[in-house]
C-alpha cells in the first residue's frame, strides 16, 4: 500500500512499496502531467512524482538538502525555466504564491507556456537572466531565487538578480554546472571559485549538495542574502 510522509513544507516522501526512494508534490492541476511524470493517488490526494533525473532541485532533495527554502506561501523567482519541469513542482510547493519563471529561448518558452496552463501562480517571462532590469516591471520582491542557467557567469547572474529582487534574509539557490564555466578546469576548483564569488557579494552559503549521479559535475549551493 502506498504511503506518504511530508519531508519539507509541501514536499513529500512517497513510498510506493517497491523500495525506491521517491519525492513528490501535490498536484495543483488534477490529472495533468508536465513532463511524463508518474501521478499517484494516496488517500484521495494526487501527487506528482518528482523525477531527480530531470530536475536538479529534485536531485538535491534526494541527495540530502538540509533545508528547503521554498515553502507554501514563498514568492519565487526562477531563472532558467526551460520547458517547466522544475518550475511546475516549485509552483506546487508555493501553492497560491507567485513563481516568476524566466526563460531566454523563444522555442522552449512555447513549451513552457503549455506547462503553465492551469497553474495560476506560475508566470512565464521571456527574458535574459543577465538583464534583470528588463523584467523589473513584472517581478516583485521575492523570498527565494532559484537559478539553473548554464552560463560562464552563473554566480554573477544570481547576484545581479538578488540585488534587484531578493528580500534581505531571503535565499539564493543555484545549480552550478562546472563545464559551463570552464571545460578544462577541475570541477572542485570551479565550485570553490563560484562559492567565493557569492560570499564576496552578499551571500552566506549554508548548504552545498553534490547532485551526482543524477547530473555529472554539478553542485547546488544554498545561500542567505545579506544585501549589498
Amino acid at each position: 500500500m502506498a504511503k506518504v510522509k511530508e519531508k519539507f513544507d509541501n514536499v513529500f516522501e512517497l513510498d510506493l512499496g517497491d523500495g525506491i526512494k521517491r519525492i513528490g508534490t501535490k498536484s495543483l492541476v488534477h490529472n495533468k502531467r508536465v513532463y511524463g511524470e508518474k501521478l499517484v493517488n494516496i488517500k484521495n490526494t494526487e501527487y506528482r512524482v518528482w523525477n531527480p533525473n530531470k530536475s536538479k532541485l529534485g536531485a538535491s532533495i534526494i541527495n540530502g538538502l538540509k533545508e528547503m527554502p521554498i515553502k507554501k506561501g514563498s514568492k519565487v523567482l526562477y531563472l532558467g525555466a526551460s520547458a517547466g519541469t522544475t518550475p511546475s513542482h516549485v509552483a506546487d510547493v508555493a501553492e497560491n504564491s507567485p513563481v516568476y519563471a524566466v526563460e531566454f529561448a523563444p522555442r522552449i518558452m512555447r513549451e513552457f507556456v503549455e506547462s503553465c496552463e492551469g497553474r495560476k501562480n506560475l508566470f512565464p517571462i521571456l527574458g535574459d537572466a543577465n538583464k534583470p532590469e528588463e523584467y523589473a516591471n513584472i517581478v516583485e520582491k521575492v523570498d527565494v531565487i532559484f537559478e539553473d542557467v548554464a552560463q560562464p557567469n552563473q554566480a554573477e547572474i544570481l547576484i545581479k538578480n538578488a540585488k534587484w529582487f531578493l528580500k534581505e534574509g531571503g535565499f539564493g539557490m543555484i545549480s552550478i554546472k562546472a563545464r559551463s564555466v570552464d571545460v578544462t578546469e577541475n570541477p572542485k576548483v570551479i565550485f570553490e571559485a563560484q562559492k567565493e564569488i557569492m560570499e564576496q557579494n552578499g551571500f552566506t552559503i549554508i548548504d552545498a549538495i553534490n547532485i551526482e549521479p543524477f547530473e555529472k559535475d554539478h553542485i547546488l549551493f544554498v545561500g542567505i542574502w545579506n544585501g549589498q
